[in-house]
């Protein structure tokens, strides 16, 4: 099961931190182990790292309006995201 970091801007991280829509969104895509960072330097950036069982299936599940909606209520910034494979 690969290792998974993704970065990206955030409007408002207090609210991002604070979101259930990570595990919402990504549980039932089999994504465990979901840990969040903030860098201490510029505190809208920031990051996930997880567990994903199925890349494929994270990956087609990105595209989605779902997706969208989640990361519109979560105040990410999509333009902003780059997703890590472990290698």
């Amino acid at each position: 099961m690969p290792t998974v970091v993704a970065h990206h801007d955030v409007k408002d991280t207090n609210h991002w931190l604070a979101s259930p829509r990570r595990e919402e969104f990504f549980g039932p895509l089999g994504v465990t182990n979901i840990r969040t960072f903030v860098n201490p330097q510029n505190p809208t950036q920031v990051a996930v790292l997880m567990d994903v069982a199925d890349m494929d299936a994270v990956i087609g599940a990105m595209g989605t309006p779902a997706a969208a909606d989640a990361m519109a209520y979560d105040t990410v910034l999509p333009e902003t995201l780059v997703i890590c494979v472990e290698a």
